[in-house]
């Protein structure tokens, strides 16, 4: 890679592991299902100037309902209900155990020996984490944030349908088609009067909040990567992704003072040691074909 997409790269994970952190300052002041509406409404500001991609309704709003919809609302709920940042960063990025499984049921990707001993490794981790559950959170809130890597892993999969689209404005129209549905959720879930009053009362600190997660994590950081993947191999870019646990749970200590018991941290650490072991592991070949 250049040193120029090096850095780039760099900074997309910097910015998403900082964008763990904006969130839950932001659910200070919001609902999750109204940040979340306003972090897509933000984003999808292009949709103003750039017409809808070249893709079917039917696969824009499955990919919008995964990719984003589903993983960050279910991501706010965690955090609203006490998840901490630290331990959500790292949560998330146990996509990549979700999207090796599922592309081996739905395409026949058999993984490699190498990301099978990743997948146990970051299962190992992710039960070790259930074991700290009930302290400090509930475990229903630790439930709904398991649905976001889940989700992530959906969407990325559909994203595969969508490769001869401009990524850009791709992003833009899923960004619109998630905001539509999460603005109807949060009049239902808030109430018409709330959700205007946070709207038309928030503070300077959630607005700019707003504007780090919706402009700069969602829509510029995301529109990045997706031209890194477009112009190096997946194997080159994608072990960048393996700083954002570390960036957000360093960000969440100095901020919140976000502390880590030993069992957690330990399970932390393996979750990350075995997504490092899938990411880095040859790509899996596809199942022959039956006669």
């Amino acid at each position: 890679m250049k040193p120029a997409d090096i850095l780039i790269a760099l900074m997309v994970a910097i910015i998403w592991g900082l964008a763990f952190v904006a969130s839950r300052i932001a659910l200070d002041e919001f609902s999750p299902e109204l940040m979340t509406a306003m972090r897509f409404t933000i984003a999808a500001v292009p949709c103003l100037f750039i017409p809808k991609p070249k893709i079917a309704w039917s696969l824009l709003i499955a990919i919008s309902f995964t990719l984003f919809l589903g993983q960050f609302l279910s991501q706010a709920y965690g955090i609203a209900h006490g998840v901490p940042v630290g331990l959500t960063s790292v949560v998330v990025q146990s996509q990549a155990l979700f999207t090796i499984g599922f592309a081996a049921l739905a395409f026949g990707e058999r993984p490699t020996l190498a990301q099978t001993l990743g997948i146990v490794i970051a299962a190992v981790g992710l039960l070790m984490i259930c074991g700290t559950v009930g302290y400090d959170f509930s475990v229903a809130a630790f439930g709904v944030l398991m649905i976001s890597p889940i989700s992530f892993a959906a969407g990325n999969l559909l994203l595969r349908g969508a490769r001869t689209v401009p990524m850009f404005d791709l992003f833009a129209w899923l960004c619109l088609t998630a905001a539509v549905p999460l603005f109807v959720l949060a009049l239902i879930a808030n109430g018409p009067v709330p959700t205007w009053t946070a709207l038309t009362h928030m503070s300077l600190t959630g607005l700019v909040c707003l504007l780090v997660i919706g402009a700069i994590s969602t829509s510029i950081a995301y529109w990045l990567w997706g031209r890194l993947l477009r112009d190096y191999p997946a194997a080159q870019v994608v072990p960048f992704a393996l700083l954002v646990p570390f960036v957000g749970s360093a960000a969440s200590s100095v901020v919140f003072g976000e502390r880590f018991g030993p069992l957690r941290l330990a399970g932390m650490l393996t979750v990350v040691g075995g997504i490092a072991v899938m990411v880095l592991a040859k790509r899996p070949q596809p199942l022959p074909k039956a006669a």
